[in-house]
């Protein structure tokens, strides 16, 4: 059922935005209530704002009617952190897509938050310039829906995430105070660091409306290697094996067995048998790139791999990364049901991680298919089963939390790059003890006194 706004509420909500900037009909609403998670919850109106002082003033005027307000980029989101569970104000940044400056001089580019990644990429790469996050979804994203979960991409192992590539935000905190923190350079010794804190945060300290990049130039040259191996242990210890070397590969994704056979089936020429193939991006200049690319295939080569080759054909190297970038909608297509996790452990656990989620899932019955971008250590690890066999939904969740289990005994984390949301709310307290959550509680207080934003996500009930 639709909940309407208080009217003196909405009349404020309409006296700070243009004409058609808020949506209240509840079939308008309905778009603006799901994410990637497939969770849906409807809110009461849509926001549609499109400079800093007007989210400013919508902050400001839900504070004080109490009201929840969940900001939302283009709902690409896999854990239900923009999904407005508690319902109250969408504010949604769609209308916000300026690319306000690129500075070549001074390595930044400086965007509203509803810009596509795609589209900042496109006007960077015409200047010869790039944003190291580069999410599969980059065409869909939007900046800030990148800074609100920290996305990374394949190459987030040489040049890192959202934090490590971005110098300054301009936000409205739930107090209803308008900040800037950071600064348009690249060092700075100043204060606390609350870019990097507000960077991650799911939408619940503060709404971001303007974000200082840095961008690196682009690489004269880039070489992609494919390692076929005879199983997902040998991929797992040559990743470790690369990753030890002093040469950083700018992409490194791994594919197990499953994977691999939907790849191929998804146009990549790989042959039959590989149980795990690695693809690997080395970047550098001319002078440098054979070299580069003969120290990653040095440490590549060990037992259980089967090939190595360098794919010169552009044509071959976009069908593989085409292909890559599909697994994951195209898993929905092998079960009902999906529970995709991104989890995180050091490089050299990998081979640990890989053997444990195949013990999960032989014990099981759930079937588990592993991809994702090793070089970090990083694995999306999709636990696929129909929900209508009983058998198999009970085992499910139990299955997840052997999960998580095993990444906390290897030393790793419960997200890379997807967040926490709502997915992962309730097992947080496994990867952060309880004094650090006390404190993470007290900083959302600070931020956010009365907890309008985005509640229920994030920090456990």
């Amino acid at each position: 059922m639709h909940k309407p706004l208080p009217p003196d509420l909405e009349r404020a909500l309409r006296a700070a935005m243009p004409a058609g900037a808020l949506l209240t009909d509840p079939s308008d609403c309905l778009a603006y209530g799901y994410d990637n998670s497939r969770r849906q919850a409807m809110p009461q109106a849509v926001a549609l704002p499109t400079t800093h002082e007007q989210v400013h003033a919508i902050v400001r005027a839900c504070r004080a009617a109490k009201l929840p307000v969940v900001s939302r980029g283009r709902g690409t989101n896999t854990t239900g952190a923009s999904v407005p569970v508690a319902g109250g104000l969408v504010v949604s940044f769609e209308r916000m897509d300026r690319i306000v400056a690129i500075d070549p001089d001074n390595r930044i580019a400086v965007v509203e938050p509803g810009v596509l990644n795609g589209t900042l990429q496109r006007a960077l790469a015409e200047r010869g310039f790039f944003w190291a996050p580069d999410p599969t979804s980059a065409d869909y994203c939007t900046v800030g829906g990148n800074l609100a979960c920290n996305a990374a991409g394949p190459r987030a192992v040489k040049y890192g995430s959202c934090r490590e590539n971005t110098l300054g935000l301009r936000a409205v905190a739930g107090s209803g105070e308008s900040i800037r923190c950071g600064t348009k350079t690249t060092k700075g010794a100043v204060g606390y660091d609350l870019t990097r804190l507000l960077i991650g945060a799911e939408g619940t300290l503060a709404l971001i409306t303007e974000a200082t990049l840095k961008i690196t130039p682009m690489p004269e040259t880039v070489a992609t290697l494919r390692a076929l191996y005879a199983d997902v242990a040998s991929a797992a210890k040559a990743v470790a094996r690369i990753m030890a070397q002093p040469q950083t590969p700018c992409a490194l994704e791994f594919m197990d067995g499953a994977a691999v056979k939907l790849a191929r089936g998804a146009g990549a020429a790989i042959a039959a048998g590989a149980g795990a193939l690695l693809l690997i991006e080395v970047d550098g200049t001319r002078a440098g790139i054979a070299s580069a690319s003969e120290a990653i295939a040095r440490a590549a080569r060990g037992p259980g791999l089967v090939e190595l080759d360098q794919a010169d054909d552009p044509d071959a190297v976009a069908k593989l990364w085409s292909a890559r970038r599909a697994l994951s909608p195209a898993l929905r297509n092998v079960a009902p049901k999906k529970i995709n996790e991104d989890v995180v452990v050091p490089v050299a656990r990998l081979p640990e991680l890989v053997d444990g989620l195949a013990r999960i899932a032989a014990e099981s019955g759930i079937a588990i298919v592993n991809f994702g971008h090793a070089g970090n250590g990083n694995l999306h690890v999709n636990l696929l089963f129909d929900p209508a066999d009983a058998k198999l939904a009970a085992a499910a969740p139990e299955a997840l939390s052997r999960v998580f289990d095993l990444v906390i005994a290897l030393e790793g984390t419960l997200s890379g790059e997807h967040g926490i949301g709502l997915d992962k709310r309730d097992f947080l307290p496994r990867a952060i003890d309880r004094p650090t959550l006390q404190l993470m509680r007290q900083v959302k207080a600070l931020f956010d006194p009365d907890g309008i934003l985005n509640p229920e996500k994030l920090l456990p009930l």
